[in-house]
């Protein structure tokens, strides 16, 4: 099956859709939303260097012509540490 690509809104850089973060506009209510729904969407890195920018630049909310709620951002920097935390651990086998 063919790979669906993307561009980071921040970064453009162009990876595979999984990479990334889906920001959503839902169509009809206009709320901002992760990963779910059906509207205009924008994609983000899973990164903290690619989200700090595009929360300074307000790079989400002119991409999605809308603004996006503070709980955005707190949730995607959450999801990035989440996602960090696991490959700083150490391998409790190692003994070290």
């Amino acid at each position: 099956m063919k790979t669906n690509y993307r561009r980071c809104i921040s970064c453009r850089k162009v990876g595979a859709k999984e990479s990334f973060w889906r920001i959503v506009r839902v169509y009809l209510s206009r709320e901002v939303q992760l990963e779910k729904g059906m509207g205009r969407s924008a994609y983000i890195c899973r990164s903290a260097e690619c989200l700090r920018v595009a929360r300074q630049k307000n790079k989400l909310g002119r991409s999605l012509k809308a603004t996006v709620p503070e709980h955005i951002y707190q949730s995607l920097s959450l999801a990035d540490v989440l996602t960090i935390l696991p490959r700083a651990r150490r391998d409790p086998r190692s003994g070290s």
